[in-house]
């Protein structure tokens, strides 16, 4: 296991309270230490500019460099730049691109812990409709996912970010060699993430979007979990995959309904443990860092998942059945 994280990513920060603060860091480093799992910390490399410029356009690049050097301002209602969030924000894409590095050269587990976020952030910024940002600056997992490509050809790019990553699907949406699995809850910011959204012409099927009801819980996610996820993981034997890890669908978390607890995040952990993981911190205010974030990685490094009986509610039973009839032409469930 290794840890790539700078302070550096306390820089970006907001004049007053807002979600995204650099106190989300302390939560996850406080969570990883009760469980001494603070271990093979590294700083990580700063991305260049043209890093960036693969995967956003060179107009939104220039406002974000801009605005941060100016100082503080709100791009957007939800979406704050600081004096720091250009370093900040080049550091993140750093680290991302050097843990699908790390990931393609040895089998473990690398966890970027970073902020901003960026799963949101589309190519020339707001994607697919959506109001705002939402918090996001630049998207880290697609520089990791375009590192991953160069070196080994098709990418799994699983995100389980309580909110869709229509930035991740943005980006990719015409790419059928990234591969981007999408956990969500139904109906909330952004407002993509629908099951027929399954890529562009020529990438038909490489998009797969789950979006769970609210207030699913555990047994929800692990039935979704092995009834789409993992067959799609059997397929295509990826070398390594990257997660964007997102832990606000932590019940308590604060900006959603689900109510998952370590069970399902360990559970994820442990039935990837063959894969070796590049995992990008996305969501996550309080609690679900501190528990859920932990409890992945726990069940990572302990091995495989035990596979008890499960009791989903309806409407989950009834997304995985639509999901399979959708993407059965691409995928051998």
């Amino acid at each position: 296991m290794e840890i790539l994280y700078s302070e550096v990513f306390k820089g970006h920060k907001p004049l007053r309270y807002h979600p995204e603060n650099p106190k989300r860091l302390e939560f996850a480093i406080e969570g990883l230490k009760e469980r001494d799992l603070w271990i093979n910390v590294e700083e990580p490399p700063r991305a260049e500019i043209n890093d960036i410029l693969k995967v956003h356009s060179n107009e939104y690049v220039k406002k974000i460099q801009g605005l941060s050097e100016s100082g503080f301002s709100f791009i957007d209602l939800d979406t704050y730049v600081s004096l720091h969030t250009w370093e900040a924000a080049l550091t993140a894409f750093g680290a991302s691109m050097q843990v699908a590095k790390l990931a393609l050269k040895k089998k473990d587990v690398y966890l970027a812990l970073i902020r901003p976020p960026g799963h949101h952030a589309g190519k020339k910024g707001r994607a697919l409709g959506a109001p705002t940002l939402g918090f996001c600056i630049f998207n880290n997992a697609a520089g990791a996912a375009l590192t991953l490509k160069e070196k080994a050809g098709k990418v799994v790019i699983i995100d389980f970010d309580v909110h869709h990553g229509n930035g991740t699907q943005d980006i990719f949406w015409d790419d059928g060699d990234v591969v981007h699995i999408d956990l969500h809850e139904s109906g909330i910011y952004p407002g993509s993430g629908d099951i027929y959204e399954i890529g562009g012409r020529g990438a038909e099927g490489s998009k797969i979007n789950l979006p769970m009801p609210h207030y699913s819980k555990d047994d929800d996610y692990v039935f979704v979990w092995q009834e789409i996820v993992l067959p799609i993981l059997e397929d295509i034997g990826p070398r390594a995959i990257v997660v964007s890890a997102g832990f606000d669908a932590f019940k308590g978390d604060g900006l959603a309904t689900m109510e998952l607890s370590e069970r399902f995040y360990y559970f994820a952990g442990a039935s990837l443990s063959r894969f070796s993981l590049a995992i990008i911190l996305e969501g996550g205010y309080s609690v679900g860092l501190k528990r859920g974030l932990p409890a992945f990685i726990r069940g990572y490094l302990e091995g495989e998942p035990e596979f008890e009986k499960i009791s989903p509610k309806y409407g989950t039973i009834k997304v995985v059945e639509e999901v399979r009839e959708i993407q059965s032409e691409w995928w051998g469930f």
